[in-house]
């Protein structure tokens, strides 16, 4: 595991948005994993800037994401359909077809997760995947339990989570219990994987986690310390507190 600290969380976006650039640069059909929330908005914003003021091109690109909320409408301003739209892909050249979100509005939601799965394979597997961390740990919404499932999969949120994503909504009351994400076990075969944290309320999250002394599924974030190409970006408040 790489550890890249920036003084500001200014730095620690674009420094996230050169590696894409690089890797995209290198691979012009890439398949990226992206995330949603508050971390990788300055990431998607200087891409956004590269790709207008420098060209970057998305036109090959493919995309899925990592999670939905179950029982909101995707025109909701808090979907994660509305989120990638408003904060990225009305901005860039990408071809719709090529991005994929989570559909939690389909009949049978595990076949489906299991459909998500087998789409990922089929596109080449993820080259690249952007992770947050929410202070108890989780990456997506794997929230930290006494197992974890291996792939897409539909989960009950935590207590954690909910006080934490209500900012983003008028109430608590109205923030979804429940969501699909990417499993451990699919987040784990993406070929490179890039871990933003920001801000003084992840530092006691990722000191866990920097230590990279044990690996419980009660910091399901710590499963990462498995894989051969993680990079971590964090800056000075969620490095030193």
């Amino acid at each position: 595991m790489k550890i890249i600290v920036q003084p500001n969380y200014e730095a620690l976006s674009k420094r996230a948005a050169e590696i894409v650039r690089e890797e995209m640069e290198k691979k012009r059909n890439i398949v990226l994993g992206l995330a949603t929330g508050s971390t990788p908005l300055g990431l998607y914003k200087e891409l956004i800037r590269m790709h207008k003021e420098e060209g970057l091109d998305f036109s090959q690109v493919t995309t899925f994401n990592l999670d939905e909320y179950i029982g909101i409408d995707y025109d909701d301003p808090n979907s994660y359909h509305y989120f990638m739209e408003s904060n990225l892909f009305n901005h860039i050249n990408i071809d719709r077809e090529n991005t994929f979100i989570p559909d939690t509005n389909v009949e049978d939601l595990e076949a489906y997760c299991k459909e998500y799965d087998r789409l990922i394979e089929e596109k080449g597997g993820i080259d690249l995947q952007i992770l947050g961390i929410g202070v108890n740990g989780h990456i997506g919404f794997n929230e930290p339990d006494e197992e974890l499932k291996v792939g897409t999969n539909i989960v009950n949120l935590t207590e954690s989570t909910i006080q934490a994503n209500s900012r983003f909504f008028d109430s608590i009351d109205q923030v979804p219990q429940n969501a699909v994400t990417m499993g451990i076990g699919t987040i784990m075969k993406a070929k490179q994987i890039i871990l933003l944290a920001s801000g003084k309320s992840k530092h006691e999250v990722m000191k866990e986690l920097i230590k990279g002394d044990k690996i419980t599924t009660q910091l399901p974030a710590s499963l990462l310390l498995l894989h051969p190409n993680v990079t971590v970006i964090l800056d000075e408040e969620a490095y030193r507190g």
